[in-house]
């Protein structure tokens, strides 16, 4: 019987770094692949999940689980998808009856797939687990997936020793790398046509909510400021915030800088054209801007200079292609910016493994035996 592995996806951004694993699990001979459809992918008017089916087909799709509904946004409707979550994911567990649910990252989607698998008796594996980054409720999340979780499956050793250190057996923690590395070597550039397309753009902005809406709306208004003093004629492309609290305030600055010349705005690329756009932006001697994790995982892989505004990515591993600033002022993101263009990027590096993250998770998971091995019990290791 192959094992069946259940893995959760929520997210636009989670998704481009779930589907190495996903089809390394579809391609090994002793699982197979169930992918729970979740939260923000069932939002419209993007529906993401359609590129989940567009990649896997719609007979991998095991189940979809709605969580936010439209126009609700805050803490308090967090919390209540957070609920809905559990109960949907419960209902899947039910009916898959997986081996084992993978989770990635500190969403909410993340959480409640965790915590609905952890109570209702199945395994639990947790990539990313161990990284620092304040985003609104994220550290926090990230952590109790962790506790929830039964295996470990962390991106650097930084991080692998920061979850031994929260008490997991040390067996079960694993640096596999982050499936954010696999095929980054064979990542294309856009062809001129799309470059056009997206306005050539000298600057990339990835914004998303810290929770504090008149702070994320100042941030927004400066980082427009800043980049529109310093494009020289190049163009700006910016893309819509996450769905987390406080989105409307940056969509609100993204209205106004739609109006303007130059400035592109999409609410989103898929994983495949934004990691091309980041490759492509990188060597035309462009800046992605903003407080996206990608800033500090894909483009530095990429070898794309990126300026971290404010707290969102605070305590994270910040490779050397990073210049971080808290954008209280226009001047100092412009300081900031000049220093990002003045990185050296032959000698961009990052600890984030060798790109061959999501066959290695596969033989893991295929690997580990959960059920009636004593995996389920967890019990602090101090």
């Amino acid at each position: 019987m192959k094992r069946r592995i259940c893995i959760v996806t929520g997210t636009r951004a989670e998704y481009g770094l779930l589907r190495p694993v996903m089809r390394a699990v579809r391609d090994h001979s002793g699982l197979d692949l169930s992918i729970i459809v979740a939260g923000a992918h069932l939002l419209p008017p993007a529906e993401t999940w359609r590129e989940v089916e567009q990649d896997f087909g719609s007979a991998a799709i095991g189940a979809r689980v709605p969580m936010q509904e439209p126009e609700m946004t805050g803490r308090i409707a967090d919390a209540r998808a957070a609920g809905r979550g559990i109960i949907g994911f419960s209902d899947a567990f039910s009916r898959l009856s997986p081996d084992w649910v993978v989770v990635l990252g500190d969403r909410i989607e993340a959480f409640a797939a965790a915590s609905a698998a952890s109570i209702g008796g199945f395994a639990v594996a947790h990539i990313h687990g161990g990284d620092r980054a304040e985003g609104i409720a994220d550290e926090a999340m990230r952590h109790a997936i962790t506790k929830l979780a039964h295996l470990h499956l962390c991106a650097t050793e930084q991080s692998a020793t920061r979850v031994i250190r929260m008490g997991e057996r040390e067996e079960h923690v694993m640096n596999v790398g982050s499936p954010a590395a696999d095929g980054i070597a064979d990542v294309p550039l856009p062809d001129d046509v799309r470059w056009e397309e997206l306005g050539r753009p000298r600057f990339m902005i990835v914004l998303h909510p810290t929770g504090n809406e008149s702070l994320d709306g100042a941030c927004a208004a400066c980082i427009l400021e800043a980049v529109r003093a310093e494009r020289s004629g190049r163009g700006v492309l910016w893309l819509h915030p996450n769905h987390d609290p406080g989105r409307e305030a940056i969509l609100d600055i993204i209205a106004r800088a739609g109006r303007e010349t130059q400035m592109v705005v999409r609410d989103h690329l898929p994983h495949d054209a934004f990691r091309s756009m980041l490759k492509r932006l990188g060597e035309e001697g462009g800046v992605l801007v903003g407080n996206s994790s990608a800033g500090l995982i894909e483009a530095a892989m990429l070898r794309c200079p990126t300026v971290d505004v404010g707290p969102r990515q605070a305590g994270r591993e910040r490779p050397n292609n990073v210049i971080h600033t808290e954008g209280d002022s226009v001047d100092q993101l412009r300081g900031a910016i000049l220093r990002a263009r003045r990185i050296d990027r032959s000698r961009i590096t990052h600890p984030y493994g060798d790109g061959r993250t999501g066959p290695r998770i596969a033989g893991i998971l295929a690997r580990f035996e959960a059920r009636g091995t004593g995996l389920l019990r967890k019990l602090n290791a101090y």
